[in-house]
């Protein structure tokens, strides 16, 4: 929210000004670090760690300090989750429901995003590492809220553009990790190869490092988006980590995305604002389904671009001293949408009225006011298609996507999966178990109340059209 400029006698104008800087001071840091593309089973407080060739110390003993949850869910796909989360509402609402090459793509600048809340609440903001929003004028995240960036514009895989076959420089340009501040377009810092892309989430977390350091020490409340690239394909660790495990590439990217975790949260300790900051650490997608890699969601089925378990599923570990105990673990139903307003009261940031948001405020629950999540469910898009809507303990599949190398199947009869009797999502109604569910298994009255849920939701997307794909910039609705 911007405020209207109104003239003030000096004095006045003294007495709000140090109002407002000891309000300020008060609010909490938020650090935001988002992994890309890791699974649900990969860390040791979710089944993983040395089962996957790494122990995950660092992440461990934070879940232990905060909350932990089990049934936190994102999109299917990077831009989409990455969208969803920056704006709280469903990427179907803003035209970014897919990955998309060469062609302009992204949240147009009408979009409000939570780093515009963020610097309207009076933070700095800072993104460090991948965007995957937008690579033109009025997307770039220097547009869109954030006061400096550093990082990478789109995918990790351009990072082998310049090494794959007959590549020609002349009609792609080669990949750059960029740098920019607020209103600027960013300007090349260095190419992104497959050298650099061994070393940049060990920069990303150095220019991290400096703005919280920086801001902390004016006294400045800021926002960190910390969006790493390790773990997306190709998983090529750090040469002060190469051979570490002895147990190959990704335990050896394991065991440096636990370590920069670490040098975050020791960076807080050394800064003395550990007590007022608020730290998530969390994955934007399931695991990866590559052939050189296949990642894993562990009690969970599928690999992202598909809406199973495996790809909705991802670990989310949150910490705020003093406010969310230690040591909670929750089952609860939480959707990525749902961050922006949960961090709205803390922060002091306004959740726009203007359009619909989807998410909704979800730190009663954190801070145990509440043991029960203040949603149900939620719609999963894959693309443009709701291929499924997850309800209570209840999935319901409308279409069949087994891979993201598969093409989806619109289902002649919607099938119904009880998660917690069925957490492979094997042993639908119709299909998968090669027939009619009967007895206990009968669940038949799920359909009736998640028709009502995706009749309500389509009915608002036809209140607030969507942005359109491509859409212009400027865009206006």
């Amino acid at each position: 929210m911007r405020l209207p400029f109104v003239k003030y006698g000096v004095a006045t104008l003294a007495i709000a000004f140090a109002c407002l800087t000891v309000s300020a001071q008060e609010r909490p840091n938020v650090v935001l670090m988002v992994m890309d593309n890791l699974g649900w089973g990969e860390i040791g407080v979710y089944g993983g760690g040395i089962l996957r060739g790494a122990e995950t110390p660092r992440l461990d003993a934070l879940a232990e300090e905060g909350m932990r949850l089990l049934n936190f869910n994102v999109e299917p796909q990077c831009t989409p989750s990455r969208s969803a989360l920056m704006t709280g509402r469903h990427p179907i609402r803003s035209g970014t429901t897919k990955v998309v090459w060469g062609l302009p793509y992204g949240l147009v600048g009408w979009e409000v995003t939570m780093a515009e809340l963020f610097a309207d609440a009076g933070y700095a903001t800072g993104i460090y590492g991948k965007w995957h929003l937008g690579e033109q004028q009025g997307r770039w995240p220097t547009d869109q809220g954030f006061d400096e960036w550093y990082g990478i514009p789109n995918t990790t895989d351009e990072a082998m553009y310049t090494s794959q076959p007959h590549f020609d420089p002349e009609v792609v340009e080669p990949p750059q990790i960029v740098s920019a501040k607020r209103g600027q377009a960013p300007r090349g810092v260095k190419e992104y190869d497959l050298t650099t892309r061994r070393t940049i989430d060990r920069e990303i977390n150095e220019h991290a490092i400096s703005f919280m350091q920086r801001n902390s020490k004016a006294k400045k409340p800021f926002f960190a988006y910390i969006p790493y690239t390790q773990t997306h394909l190709p998983p090529l660790p750090h040469p002060d980590f190469a051979g570490r495990t002895g147990n190959g590439d990704w335990a050896d990217v394991m065991t440096e995305f636990d370590f920069n975790a670490g040098q975050i949260l020791d960076a807080l300790e050394r800064f003395g604002i550990s007590d007022n900051t608020i730290v998530i650490w969390m994955s934007e997608n399931g695991p990866e389904e590559a052939p050189s890699y296949t990642g894993t969601a562990g009690p969970w089925r599928g690999n992202y671009f598909t809406t199973l378990e495996g790809s909705l599923r991802t670990p989310f570990l949150i910490r705020w001293p003093g406010e969310i105990k230690a040591g909670v673990i929750s089952n609860e139903i939480v959707h990525i949408t749902d961050l922006l307003p949960t961090l709205a009261d803390s922060a002091g940031y306004e959740i726009p009225n203007d359009r619909m948001i989807d998410g909704v405020n979800q730190m009663p629950m954190f801070t145990g006011e509440t043991s029960s999540s203040a949603r149900d469910g939620f719609p999963a898009y894959n693309g443009d298609n709701m291929q499924s809507y997850k309800w209570r303990q209840f999935k319901v599949h409308y279409f069949d996507q087994q891979s993201m190398f598969g093409s989806p199947t619109k289902l002649n009869f919607p099938q119904i999966h009880d998660l917690q009797k069925d957490p492979k999502e094997l042993r639908g109604l119709y299909g998968g178990s090669g027939g009619y569910a009967t007895g206990t298994e009968q669940l038949t009255w799920v359909l009736p109340a998640v028709t009502y849920e995706v009749l309500k939701f389509q009915a608002s997307l036809r209140e607030e059209p969507p942005v359109p794909f491509p859409a212009p910039e400027p865009f206006s609705p």
